[in-house]
Formats: C-alpha cells, structure tokens, sequence
C-alpha cells in the first residue's frame, strides 16, 4: 500500500462532468489499496472571475479580503469532489487550507508555507479515509484565510507529500507531461519520460508553464517524486526526480522561451562602486523580478547598462529608473518591450562543451541576431527580437538533436 497525492488543476474540474471524471480515477486509486490525499484547484475561469467581481467593487481592495474571496474558487471544488465520491460510497472528507493544518507567513496574495501539521491527516488517512484538500490556500498565525499565489495548488500538493513523506505526488494536468519544447509551436517536440529537479527548475523559470516554481523547489529540497501527467488520458507522463548518471548522456533536454520580457537599458552610467546598487534597490523595493543583466563598458569611464524585466512591471520599472538616472547622472533611458528569452536546458551541458557555440551558429545560420546572453552550469539563455521566437525555439530543438523522429 502507497500513500499518493493526487492534485488536479483547473481543467481538470472544469464542470460537473469532469469532476465525476476526477472522482472515478481517484477511486481506483483508492480501490488499489493506496491511501489518497487528493488536492485540487478551482474550476477554470472562476479565479479570475472572482478578481474581475472584486475590482467592479473597488479599485484597490483589501489583500486580506481578496483572499477570503479568491479561496472559495477551491472550496468550492473540494465539496464538490468529497460529495461525488460520498455518492459513490467512497469515505471521502473535504478539508480547506486551515483544516489541512498548511500554515503560511501574512503575505496575502502570495504566502508562503511555513509548516504543514500532519496529525489530523494522518489520523484520517488511518480510518482509511479519502482526503480532499482545497488547494492554493492556507492559514497565517493569527488565523487569517491566505493565498499561495498563482499555481499555488502545485505547491501545496508537494508541500503536502513531503510533510507526509508520501510514495508519489501525482499533478494531473490538461497536457501529458513535459515536452522538449512548446508542442504548439514546434510540431517535432517530444514528451520526456524523466527529467531532473534542476532542469525542470530552469524551464519553470524560462517560460515552461507545466509546473509552478515553488512546487519543484519544494519536490527537490524533499526529494519528492512528481508524476506530470493528463487527467484524460491512461499514459504515463513525465516523473521529476532526482539526477541520476543517465541523464548527462543527453546535453540538451529541451528548448523553452519566454515573451514575457522586456528590456531596458541606462546609457552611459558612471563606471564606479555604488551605481549598481542604486539602479537596482529600487526595483527590488518595489517587487520587480530582474532576470538577465548586462554591462558594456564605454571609454571615460562609462558604461551601458542593460537588464530585463516581465512586461507587466515594465513601465513601473521605466518609472523609476528615469527617477535614477537623473540621480546618478546617466544620459538617457531607453526601453523594448519587443523581445523574448530562448533557452536550452540540460544536466549533460555540465560535462559536454561547445554548447554555446551550436547555439549561436543556429541563431546566426537564421539571421537572428542576439542582444543578451545569460548562462548557468544547466542552461544558457539570449535575448532575440520577439518576431524571431518561433524560428529560434524550432531550428534550436532540431540543432541539438531533439525532434522526435530521431
């Protein structure tokens, strides 16, 4: 007998239909003799439609309220899911954030967890219950309802199966695991049967939208093994594990990319200690995340200074920057938001070289041209215009050997 976690996303529960689905593939779990905690999102829509109810209320409501609010979306699910399964005649209980024991910092819109108190399941899971947690949601140390923040149910399932060392945490999604590209736009893309923490790590954060960030820091730090896979279909998908020796014979394991960038750029910035931190302070002061960074050196000792940030910030960012500059005596700020990062990812890149090399000789064979470079021991990243994404991420995955029919 195994202990699974069983977690399923928003068009997994989309409606009535199915949620009757999610119930049948939960019982026969549970009828092979495993003990299931099953962990779900709310149904596709309702979050945002929540939102959009909260701001025809108020411009700027309450972060705390809002998270009351935007809870109820995996409430909702939940009881419905425990329900499904009472009428089957399956001892199913449905148990919110707070009763889960999923213990957060305050931050609401965005918490993070603390601790998971593991009795209470526990004692449930022995009189061989069926758990049904609302996802996304926990509860601060003065008793505050909070959110977890986009994908938020990923993290608590993994969060939830290291806290009860569980056998496998299965995350049920709308596609059948992790490709080594975007299938939508490279048709040669193929599923990967198992990939590591780290690579499955960097693509989250390069553009992969399979699994949330937070959810693979947790599996890794745990070591929980992670099944990706379809909730319509029986195939097996992609386990995220550990490293192991095979795993180096591929170089590349994927091409991911990314346009939700934009690049901004202060030129001619005094070359000195000190000018670095005050052009970037103030971004990190007002949450804006700073991915790939440049510098170029000028004669008089100056210098170009380039970095990217998501779009969304982009003209927070513009903002104050043209605020620093005026401070630190730079001559102009300029600003794309026209750009995407392509990146290939794979443990193998940190025992093989040349690497980088296949990589730009693809890009310049196509005339794209590279405005930033970013490299870690896994996986190297460049800036390109934005109308060249689709070409890059194609010819790349053929380049390095990706594309299913080899």
């Amino acid at each position: 007998m195994s202990l699974i976690i069983q977690k399923f996303g928003g068009t997994s529960v989309a409606d009535l239909e199915r949620i009757r689905n999610v119930a049948k593939r939960v019982a026969k779990t549970y009828d092979q003799g495993n003990d299931v905690v099953v962990i779900l999102s709310a149904m596709a829509g309702v979050t945002d439609d929540l939102i959009d109810l909260a701001s025809q209320v108020s411009n700027s409501p309450s972060k705390r309220e809002l998270d009351v609010l935007l809870s109820t979306g995996e409430q909702t699910t939940a009881a419905l899911l425990a329900i499904t399964l009472t009428d089957m005649n399956y001892p199913a209980l449905s148990l919110l954030g707070h009763q889960a024991k999923v213990v957060t910092d305050c931050t609401f819109g965005d918490a993070r967890i603390i601790e998971i108190g593991t009795e209470y399941i526990k004692d449930l899971l022995e009189k061989r219950n069926i758990l049904v947690v609302a996802g996304f949601q926990g509860c601060d140390i003065k008793g505050n309802i909070t959110t977890l923040g986009r994908g938020g149910s990923d993290t608590t399932a993994v969060a939830i199966a290291s806290a009860l060392k569980a056998d496998l945490c299965e995350i049920y999604t709308d596609v059948d695991g992790i490709y080594s590209a975007d299938p939508n736009i490279c048709e040669k893309a193929r599923k990967i049967d198992k990939i590591s923490y780290d690579e499955m790590l960097n693509m989250a954060s390069l553009g992969a939208k399979v699994l949330q960030i937070r959810s693979v820091g947790f599996a890794k730090k745990y070591n929980v093994p992670v099944h990706v896979r379809s909730s319509f279909s029986e195939e097996e998908g992609t386990m995220v594990v550990s490293e192991d020796a095979g795993m180096e014979s591929l170089i590349v394991s994927a091409v991911t990319h990314d346009k939700d960038q934009a690049r901004i750029t202060l030129k001619r910035v005094q070359d000195q200690p000190g000018v670095a931190a005050k052009i970037f302070l103030p971004i990190a002061e007002a949450g804006i995340i700073v991915d790939m960074i440049i510098q170029n050196t000028r004669a008089q000792g100056q210098t170009d200074l380039t970095f990217t940030v998501p779009k969304k910030d982009f003209q927070a960012a513009m903002e104050i920057e043209r605020k620093v500059a005026n401070e630190i005596g730079a001559v102009d700020v300029l600003g794309d938001k026209n750009i995407a990062k392509v990146s290939v990812v794979g443990v193998g890149m940190k025992n093989h070289s040349g690497v980088a090399s296949i990589m730009f000789n693809t890009l310049s064979r196509e005339n794209i041209n590279i405005i930033m470079i970013s490299t870690s021991e896994i996986r190297i990243s460049c800036a390109i215009e934005e109308k060249y994404t689709e070409l890059a991420v194609r010819v790349l995955h053929t380049a390095f050997g990706l594309d299913e029919e080899d």
